[in-house]
């Protein structure tokens, strides 16, 4: 150990060979000793009998940021690393057990500030996550031996998942014009809303019954094929016309002059409105893409049908998505779909 400008350093080599030099942050020789032979002796417990070194819970943030900067959702995972680094910052991941965490989210706060009162969604997130950052550092990265088991239970689900037939018709009867093509066709595809109102022109094929959507659009940012049944055509062939690079938009009027403006893909407003005039409470734009599989499922499709279907080119499940024809086929035919007849593009310069 040496004395430098007051703090006390050691310079080792470990029995691996690394050379070790840190200062210690400390002027007291006692006490630097203590430091120095915790870690040799650590050092020599790590390189002879194979211990894991600590590594501390921001260091497994740090990594973890690193490896899923391509998430669609590392926003929240960020949210939760702030929350977590209130009880974990600084210390090693080795110390987290499942005792302590369960202790955190039961005095976990709500927007309001009040403890324990937060939802349970809400907490099945925080400990989700603290246990996935765990687990991957145990099976990935090799810092930990074995991750604790962290139990997130997820929140019961106590509302609509799924529509009728019936359901689905009101709820498209029930809507505005703009939004009735939309609702259907997601339940005709099974597409998210995003994929819907960004979808434009050029990822359409009418002639071949099928449309993409680009990877960078995608949840995985990977392409996928959508087999376009004769429902879901039927929509996109109303909207011809209707704007030059997107497929689903809406009227605005702006001092006296009508144009079409692309959709809003957090607007839920109308949304909203068609299900409190349905009738329909507990249910979410999203859940039209449950309603989909579960329609498919009923009808016969197979599950792992299902589960490849961002997968398999779209040829290979146009007998499946023709299935939902049977239940919105009519229904469309006899659906009033409002277009605009000034200003209309050419329909043969599209396709």
């Amino acid at each position: 150990m040496k004395q430098r400008y007051g703090n006390w350093y050691c310079d080792f080599v470990e029995p691996g060979g690394k050379r070790i030099r840190r200062c210690l942050n400390t002027t007291d020789k006692k006490q630097a000793q203590e430091l120095y032979d915790d870690l040799k002796a650590k050092a020599w417990r790590i390189s002879t009998l194979g211990e894991i070194p600590d590594h501390t819970f921001d260091e497994a943030c740090l990594r973890w940021l690193k490896e899923k900067q391509h998430k669609r959702t590392i926003d929240k995972d960020k949210g939760k690393i702030k929350f977590w680094r209130q009880y974990f910052a600084r210390r090693n991941i080795s110390e987290i057990t499942n005792n302590e965490c369960q202790d955190i989210i039961s005095k976990m706060k709500n927007r309001r500030g009040k403890a324990g009162f937060s939802s349970q969604s809400s907490k099945y997130a925080q400990l989700a996550f603290i246990r996935a950052l765990l687990k991957i550092a145990s099976n990935e990265w090799g810092w930990l031996k074995n991750a604790p088991y962290i139990k997130a239970l997820p929140p019961r689900q106590s509302r609509i998942q799924w529509l009728t037939k019936e359901q689905a018709h009101s709820l498209i009867d029930n809507a505005v014009d703009y939004l009735k093509p939309v609702i259907t066709f997601a339940l005709a595809t099974g597409l998210r809303r995003s994929n819907i109102l960004e979808l434009e022109w050029s990822q359409v094929d009418l002639v071949r019954k099928v449309a993409w959507i680009n990877p960078d659009q995608s949840k995985n940012f990977r392409a996928i094929g959508v087999s376009l049944n004769d429902t879901a055509c039927q929509i996109i062939h109303a909207q011809i016309g209707r704007h030059r690079q997107y497929v689903f938009v809406r009227e605005r009027k702006l001092n006296g002059v009508i144009d079409m403006i692309p959709m809003r893909t957090d607007a839920n407003k109308a949304f909203k409105s068609a299900l409190m005039k349905a009738g329909i409470e507990g249910f979410r734009f999203h859940d039209l893409r449950h309603t989909w599989a579960s329609w498919l499922i009923q009808s016969g499709a197979p599950l792992p049908a299902l589960q490849e279907y961002a997968h398999l080119s779209p040829a290979h499940l146009q007998k499946h998505a023709k299935n939902i024809d049977a239940i919105l086929g009519s229904h469309v035919t006899n659906m009033t779909l409002k277009k605009v007849t000034s200003d209309v593009i050419n329909c043969n310069s599209l396709f």
